[in-house]
């Protein structure tokens, strides 16, 4: 059950401070609403009582969330207390920040990126990225062109060993406003990259301040101890006695020291790398959400005309406590007049890895009046007064009982690990204590410890299911025992959830995970990249693998290696792999062999796919790519999907929004929550030491070398490490839960547990077998992400692929890919020389055009269909344009004419773009194919026969 849900049944009339929030709606307004306080229900009132006391259209209020689930249920729930329709209200501005930027830009953001000095242009087919995986393979292959083009940063590019921190570090910048222009950085927002020394000077002063009195030495200076310890540094590095000093703390210009650092060059290389990659987003036809934002933001501030036009007479943000720096801006922006209101709580704010500032909603008022200041600084945008701010606390709590409620607030205080330090007084002065609306109070919280920790948290779900001691509430309000879905199990990290299941599938116990998993990570994965590189390198490190899959012992491995003795029946599938033409076939080939028929298979297969259609990636670069994957452990959903009656697992940040009548906290372990700290990053931005390089390449001592910066090694052990959003993933866990909490830890408890107020029980691992009936038994399924805008196809996803895998024989896709490769660089006339017969009838054919010819030429095709807008976009592989003609020419390596049928599909697409473009001309759309140097001219499909295929294509993937 959901907040929103439960707050209907339980609210079914306003409290005094939710009927407060719906009757002011003049002004601005600081609404703290707290776990469980009813304020989807209260906001989605103030938005009915908005349109039945002024005169105001759904046109004129802007209501912001954070997801699109939550904004459809707002509509729904709007719906219920107003007279307009969900039809009048479909398209409302009730949406994500995300989303409404997307149709900022789709209306009125055609040359938005002219603002920057990029000539370039944002078309109405302009694809939304939201895969992270499919992101970093784009800008793996952006990355690798900058490096070809920019040999003068070679010092930087030579120190990064993870091209994707780059990508995180732009995205970081994005959110926080600072863009680059064409000569320099947008609305003066360098000042960022250089740090704010006093900020600084703070964390470091608090971490050289001597402990005991002063007896003890500062914590800073402690740590300095190992001070160039498995450390490079140049020659000019102060020595360790220069920097820890003599004393109980170290000395104060060491500070000034560290923190002043030419970093000009590195300015330069940031801006540069991040100005091309916006380029090279746009045009390859793609924004992901970071520049969704960036556009719509440079494009209201300039055009004060539009910015006036769009402009609401009411604007509301919901969790306002996950906005960035960024989107709290473009609310001003979107405003009219000061009818402002925020709504969040400062305690749930977990969101920093998304760049989400939990300073938006603690310092409200001086960054409201501080991003106004700078937004009117060089023209007045801001009209509306912004000095007054009124206060609205939700205070009952609708979902927890009072104990649970008072237990959670000690969280927002309990120190996270040895040395961290929490200021109580601060905090307390924050929080505004809930009061519970249950009937009941008889909570039970406490703690199992057992190093078998899987093992005892299932026998401890074993003893909570079906005793009354644990009663929670019924649909009907009854009080009842506990059934296994009336339980949670949240975790800190993912891994943790995942092995749980295992142990419970294991014993037969009903339980489903629901997360993200490492997907490069996973068996198929590792089996798909094994036999990618036998295809690509055909060694080692792709038999290997194999081998051991099969049950060969590592001897008789090493034997099969040296020798290259390989089991025939694994050379006769090499060859087999190695006659099919699509990625596609490969990797179903692959899978069939070791039956990966599940969900996990089914998301590797549409992520690799994706790729290879979004990117240029050679079949080298995918190997290095998923290689890469595995290294980093990039995530992706996939689930198990709760039978009837099933315990769920799952991730702190995933529950954020929902409730549970019992929550499980494990893994509260030391080390795991918080998580150890990461290595870092060699460049990366904060906002108190701006913009910094952790490894150096210089050749100072007669040969290159990659140093260690001992100028940042200072700076990051003088920031006080931030345990406060860890408190809150604590407080979220435990404000989950309706009527218990239960705690489980290993050999390690980590501080929080050793902390917290609740009594620790030695575990006893005795896990009966349990008997999953047909209704609890779990089922896989793959979470995919939603586009934003027009969908996007290839001209490929309309063929089937089932008549390359039809064929016995082949020259396979990695021939294809070579072919097409020396076609590209022969037409632009590189210096290649033909290898094989397919490639000098190509070197004819290209030899005997007389016109100018275009290689690889990108298109985008938008089709209106049932379904909604979608466009297909592919590449031709040459046009060959002549005063009086116009010839789409498609090179296929075929051996047969087998998929000629399909291959009509394909090139009807790109004969509707290039038609339209050369309305005057004949265009003819044909086929070459290699093997034979026959070419054949190809009757095209009409646009309302792609509709047809597109429909039939959506039905399939539904």
């Amino acid at each position: 059950m959901t907040d929103a849900q439960r707050e209907t049944e339980s609210a079914p009339s306003p409290n005094l401070k939710q009927q407060k929030l719906i009757n002011n709606i003049d002004g601005t307004y600081l609404v703290d609403a707290g776990a469980g306080t009813g304020k989807t229900f209260a906001v989605t009132r103030r938005y009915a009582q908005i349109l039945e006391s002024t005169d105001a259209s759904p046109d004129d209020i802007l209501l912001i969330t954070f997801t699109r689930n939550a904004a459809n249920e707002m509509k729904d729930r709007i719906v219920g207390h107003c007279d307009y329709s969900t039809a009048e209200l479909s398209d409302a501005p009730i949406q994500t920040f995300h989303s409404l930027c997307h149709d900022i830009l789709q209306d009125y953001g055609f040359a938005a990126p002219t603002l920057l000095g990029i000539e370039d242009r944002i078309p109405s087919s302009t694809r939304i990225v939201e895969d992270d995986v499919v992101e970093e393979a784009l800008f793996q292959e952006f990355f690798e062109q900058f490096t070809d083009d920019h040999p003068e940063y070679t010092h930087f590019l030579r120190t990064i060993s993870n091209p994707n921190e780059l990508l995180d570090v732009i995205n970081q910048l994005a959110a926080k406003g600072v863009f680059p222009t064409v000569d320099g950085w947008y609305r003066d927002s360098e000042s960022h990259l250089d740090g704010d020394y006093a900020a600084f000077k703070r964390q470091f002063d608090e971490m050289n301040a001597p402990r005991n009195g002063g007896s003890k030495q500062s914590r800073l200076r402690s740590k300095l101890y190992r001070y160039g310890k498995n450390k490079c540094y140049l020659p000019d590095a102060p020595t360790k006695l220069d920097i820890r000093g003599s004393g109980k703390q170290v000395p104060d210009e060491v500070a000034r020291r560290a923190f002043e650092e030419d970093r000009e060059g590195l300015k330069e290389f940031v801006h540069d790398i991040y100005f091309d990659y916006l380029r090279f987003a746009l045009s390859r036809n793609y924004l992901n959400f970071s520049f969704l934002q960036l556009f719509a933001f440079v494009l209201l501030c300039e055009d004060h005309e539009l910015r006036s036009e769009l402009n609401f007479e009411y604007v509301m943000v919901d969790e306002f406590q996950d906005s960035s720096e960024i989107q709290f801006k473009l609310a001003l922006l979107l405003s009219n007049t000061n009818n402002i209101c925020v709504v969040g709580d400062w305690k749930q704010s977990i969101y920093s890895f998304q760049y989400a500032a939990v300073e938006n909603i603690l310092e409200f008022r001086s960054r409201l009046s501080k991003f106004a200041s700078e937004l009117n600084s060089d023209h007045k945008r801001i009209t509306y007064d912004t000095s007054t701010v009124q206060d609205i606390k939700l205070k009952e709590n609708y979902r927890s009982t009072q104990t649970i409620l008072d237990f959670s607030e000690k969280s927002l205080v309990t120190p996270a690990a040895k040395y961290d330090s929490v200021d109580v007084d601060s905090v307390a002065n924050r929080v505004v204590q809930l009061n519970s609306n249950t009937d009941y109070n008889d909570s039970i919280i406490r703690g199992v410890q057992h190093e078998e920790e899987y093992e005892a948290l299932l026998t401890t779900i074993d003893e909570v299911v079906g005793n009354s001691k644990y009663l929670v509430e019924g649909e009907d309000g009854s009080r009842r025992a506990p059934e296994y879905q009336d339980i949670t199990v949240l975790t800190r990290t993912r891994d943790f959830g995942r092995e749980l299941q295992d142990v419970a599938d294991d014993h037969g116990l009903p339980m489903a995970y629901e997360g993200g998993i490492e997907l490069f990570r996973t068996d198929q994965a590792k089996l798909l990249l094994a036999w990618l590189r036998i295809l690509e390198y055909n060694g080692g490190r792709g038999w290997a693998p194999i081998l051991e899959q099969a049950g060969y012992t590592l001897d008789e491995v090493k034997y099969i290696l040296e020798t290259e003795s390989y089991p025939q029946e694994m050379v006769a599938f090499r060859e087999n792999l190695g006659a099919i033409d699509s990625l596609g076939g490969v990797i179903r080939r692959v899978f069939e062999r070791y039956g990966f028929d599940g969900p996990r298979a089914d998301v590797l297969l549409h992520t690799v796919e994706s790729i290879r259609d979004t990117t240029t990636l050679t079949h080298g670069d995918l190997i290095k790519f998923i290689s890469q994957g595995i290294e980093h452990g990039t995530t992706h959903e996939v689930n198990t999907s709760a039978g009837e009656n099933s315990v769920t697992v799952q991730t702190i940040h995933a529950t954020k929004g929902l409730e549970h009548p019992i929550v499980i906290l494990a893994n509260m372990n030391s080390g795991r929550f918080p998580p150890s700290s990461r290595g870092s990053r060699t460049i990366s931005y904060d906002d108190a030491i701006g913009l910094r390089q952790r490894m150096i390449y210089d050749e100072t001592r007669g040969q290159p070398y990659v140093y260690d910066n001992w100028k940042v090694d200072i700076l990051q052990k003088s920031l006080v490490r931030d345990y406060d959003e860890e408190r809150r993933l604590l407080y979220v866990a435990i404000t989950r839960a309706e009527s218990h909490v239960l705690f489980t830890a290993g050999e390690e408890p980590n501080t929080f547990l050793e902390e917290l107020p609740v009594e620790i029980g030695p575990g006893d691992p005795d896990v009966p077998d349990f008997e999953i009936s047909q209704d609890t038994k779990q089922e896989l399924n793959v979470s995919l992400p939603d586009p934003v805008g027009p969908k996007r196809y290839s001209p490929h996803s309309l063929m089937d692929e089932s008549v390359y895998e039809e064929v016995e024989s082949g020259e396979g896709m990695e021939f294809g890919t070579q072919v097409h490769d020396f076609a590209e660089q022969y037409c632009l006339g590189e210096d290649v020389s033909p290898r094989n017969n397919d490639e000098r009838r190509v070197q004819s054919l290209i030899d005997s055009l007389s016109g100018k010819l275009y290689p690889e030429e990108n298109v985008y095709l938008p089709l209106d269909t049932e379904q909604g807008r979608v466009t297909l976009s592919g590449v031709i592989d040459l046009l060959h344009v002549t005063p009086d003609t116009v010839d789409i020419i498609d090179y296929k390596t075929d051996r047969s004419r087998h998929a000629e049928p399909e291959y009509r599909k394909q090139l009807s697409v790109y004969y509707r773009v290039v038609a339209e473009i050369y309305p005057e001309r004949p265009v003819q759309p044909k086929i070459f194919y290699t093997q034979s140097g026959e070419e054949v001219a190809i009757d095209p499909l009409s646009r309302s026969r792609l509709s047809e295929l597109l429909i039939e294509l959506g039905n399939k993937t539904v």
